[in-house]
């Protein structure tokens, strides 16, 4: 009889060596399937493999933390209950911190399973499982359960740093991204100064965040003629500066061919729309003066309107049409004509400049904006721009929510 009872104590330690070394085995295959980066779908089944023929758990929901409730992602037998049930059933556990049996709960769907296994982290849960149709002895109980909380919660640890990898990749990405934008930009917006017998030019640009969409430029066309555009592109990001790129391109492009002010901005029209899809637009100002003729040309696609400053008064130019790539043919489109006189100022500025959060209890508004240009006009345009900022700043106490940009020229 002690021979028996010897030997069946063998069997026993046996049986349980053999069971641990399942265990190992089935947490090294999953282990090896992490490290080679293997699908998430493929550790589910796994998982699924291992709690079906080696545990013969016959029920089973794994549910996981995301953005304070909790989804089901992987599951198998039995009657699959809605998202929203399953995710309702956090309520009825969130206070039990260990492995539990459920077999007396009094929740109905809860009371069809055997146990709940949580997983924590840091006094954080992150996700649980379900288990049902699951019958085991006594005496290995607390073992398997124990088991099926460490498979699962190496299953949880992979699928985090899988998360935070895809977020870095992406974090990185973006910096890339912004980083090309900003190379981007500074190629389209070089110039800060310019001065030449005719005209002063003088430009500040203040980005909200790395890269804006704001646009100007300067250019001559000819011996007698030159012409200066302010725009503002819908959008930030890479996105933002290769259409202002492209619209940089194609601006050039067309007043090199085109002497007509309409047909450059139809047609720039026609190439936001079939590049943009309609999903972007710009609102701009585009101006050709004539030296020999003193006669200012523009047109204001629904662009704050640029200022014309002279002897003591000043005028916004407001004739053009809408903001373009909002349409596939502009409703109206009317091109301004008028003279300047030798010691003019043009003030071009974009939104970011009217939609400052004031600080102070001073009011900033257009009208405002009309008596500083009147009051300031006389200026150069260095001193013109410096001082407009130190008013905003230092009186107005402006919070900057949105890119600047300003272009101020002195005809001469």
């Amino acid at each position: 009889m002690q021979n028996n009872q010897a030997s069946s104590g063998e069997d026993e330690l046996i049986r349980l060596l053999l069971k641990r070394q399942s265990e190992l085995n089935s947490l090294l295959e999953v282990t090896r399937a992490i490290n080679k980066n293997t699908p998430t779908a493929t550790l589910f089944q796994m998982l699924e493999v291992i709690l079906k023929n080696y545990l013969q758990i016959g029920k089973f929901r794994f549910m996981i933390e995301k953005s304070g409730s909790f989804s089901c992602i992987a599951k198998y037998g039995g009657v699959i209950e809605s998202p929203i049930v399953l995710n309702n059933t956090w309520k009825q556990l969130s206070k039990l911190k260990a492995p539990s049996s459920l077999r007396d709960h009094a929740d109905k769907v809860l009371n069809t399973y055997n146990y709940f296994i949580p997983i924590y982290h840091k006094n954080k849960a992150l996700a649980f499982a379900l288990i049902g149709d699951f019958n085991i002895a006594d005496d290995m109980l607390s073992n398997d359960l124990n088991f099926v909380q460490t498979l699962i919660n190496v299953i949880v640890v992979a699928l985090e740093n899988k998360r935070l990898f895809r977020e870095r990749i992406a974090a990185e990405r973006f910096q890339r991204e912004m980083e090309l934008a900003v190379e981007v930009q500074n190629m389209l917006v070089p110039l800060r100064e310019h001065k030449e017998q005719c005209v002063e030019v003088d430009a500040k640009y203040l980005p909200h965040q790395d890269i804006g969409g704001d646009y100007y430029d300067f250019f001559r066309l000819n011996e007698n003629e030159f012409m200066w555009c302010v725009a503002d592109v819908s959008g930030k990001g890479i996105s933002a500066a290769l259409l202002m790129a492209n619209f940089q391109a194609s601006l050039h492009g067309l007043v090199a061919i085109e002497d007509d002010l309409t047909t450059v901005v139809e047609r720039l029209n026609k190439i936001v729309i079939r590049n943009t899809k309609g999903e972007r637009f710009i609102t701009l100002f585009l101006a050709k003066y004539n030296e020999r003729t003193r006669k200012l040309c523009y047109v204001n696609a629904g662009h704050n309107p640029t200022i014309l400053y002279a002897d003591g008064g000043a005028v916004q130019l407001k004739l053009g049409t809408t903001m373009i790539g909002a349409f596939d043919e502009l409703p109206f489109l009317n091109e301004g004509e008028i003279d300047v006189d030798p010691g003019s100022l043009l003030f071009n500025y974009t939104d970011g400049l009217m939609d400052l959060e004031s600080t102070s209890n001073k009011s900033w508004d257009e009208d405002k904006m009309m008596e500083y240009v009147i009051d300031n006009g006389h200026l150069d345009p260095d001193a013109f721009n410096e001082g407009l900022m130190h008013h905003i700043n230092n009186v107005v106490k402006g919070k900057l929510i949105d890119d600047i940009t300003l272009l101020t020229l002195r005809i001469t």
